[in-house]
């Protein structure tokens, strides 16, 4: 009987996550504003409880901290919507002038004897649909940046509730404590990583629009902006925003301009990724490669871009959620990187070691 409950219980929960999932797919267009006044709302509630302890009032500093993430949209907005259209515009032209390139690439190859098949080739891989994808995130992206009314009034009201939020957890909970230490390492852990990763993803997207700049490819500013935001996705993200940046110097510019793009990307990514964000954050996101990856698919299929870029916090904060109870943790430990399981292990033999 205790089987067929447990089985019964784990039927139930996997039809849950199916209707949420596929409720949230249905109602895209009210969750994707929603998540991103909740991602704005936790880089901003440090700065916001930092000007209270100095005695601002709280409506002051959510005016402040308001004025500045409009007027980083309007900077962003300003920037990238030109870009965007003109790139969209020319787009017919870069895919037949890289497939051109790719059909004189393949009869250098058959000059030296090597015979490759275009049509099966372009059935693998077909390097003009990766401008295509990249010229439809871009116009998503463009299209959540210029419709924020919603975004921002939910931000507003997100931020005016965030000092009363402890205290309503508090009163709500059975075992208080425990709760109120659960949501304090869930927004503490999300916190960090938002404020560590926009602060390393704006360096990347200065460096990456310089180093574009500097070569002369087309649209620099955009495909800074482009590695800002990829930036936030660990481990593949930098390779997303670099293939369209490298694919367009070598349409523009040609094979050596476009190698040199790649390598500006392979430094920029590198000393950021393996350098500079380890000594800041630790152990980092506590997230396998192969969640990241499949998070990505997840999210993005769900939410669109938007669901691409906050794929990594919202996997964290479920993972934390999951790891904080027992029934569940084995479910935390699946989604962590080797390093947690190994620790997760050590302590289940030294519960086993110790004597009852």
């Amino acid at each position: 009987m205790e089987s067929i409950s447990i089985r019964n219980g784990s039927l139930m929960g996997c039809a849950a996550f199916v209707v949420v999932v596929a409720g949230m797919k249905a109602a895209t267009v009210l969750v994707v504003p929603f998540l991103l006044a909740i991602f704005l709302a936790i880089i901003c509630a440090p700065p916001l409880f930092w000007m209270q302890k100095k005695g601002v009032p709280s409506f002051v500093g959510i005016l402040v901290l308001m004025l500045g993430a409009v007027g980083a949209q309007m900077v962003l907005v300003t920037l990238v919507s030109s870009s965007i259209v003109d790139f969209s515009n020319n787009l017919p032209f870069y895919q037949e002038r890289l497939m051109s390139l790719v059909h004189q690439s393949l009869g250098f190859l058959s000059g030296y004897g090597i015979n490759v098949e275009v049509e099966k080739v372009m059935q693998i891989f077909d390097p003009s649909h990766i401008l295509k994808l990249a010229a439809n995130i871009l116009n998503s992206l463009g299209g959540v940046l210029t419709n924020t009314f919603f975004v921002f009034l939910t931000f507003i009201f997100i931020l005016s509730e965030a000092s009363g939020f402890a205290n309503k957890l508090r009163a709500l909970s059975s075992d208080r404590d425990v709760d109120f230490d659960r949501y304090l390492k869930i927004s503490d852990g999300v916190n960090r990583y938002l404020g560590i990763k926009t602060l390393t993803s704006l360096g990347t997207g200065l460096a990456i629009t310089l180093w574009l700049v500097v070569q002369g490819v087309d649209f620099p500013i955009m495909w800074g902006v482009f590695a800002f935001l990829f930036n936030y996705i660990p481990n593949i993200g930098s390779i997303i925003a670099a293939v369209p940046a490298v694919l367009l110097a070598l349409v523009q510019l040609g094979p050596v301009p476009a190698a040199f793009a790649g390598l500006g990307f392979l430094i920029v990514n590198t000393v950021v990724g393996s350098v500079v964000e380890p000594r800041i954050m630790g152990q980092g996101t506590g997230l396998s490669a192969l969640v990241v990856f499949l998070s990505l698919a997840f999210w993005g299929w769900v939410l669109g871009p938007v669901g691409m870029l906050l794929s990594v916090p919202l996997t964290m904060a479920a993972k934390i959620v999951l790891g904080s109870r027992d029934s569940t943790r084995w479910m935390s430990v699946l989604l962590g990187s080797n390093k947690e399981t190994a620790a997760f292990l050590g302590e289940k033999e030294n519960k086993s070691k110790t004597p009852v």
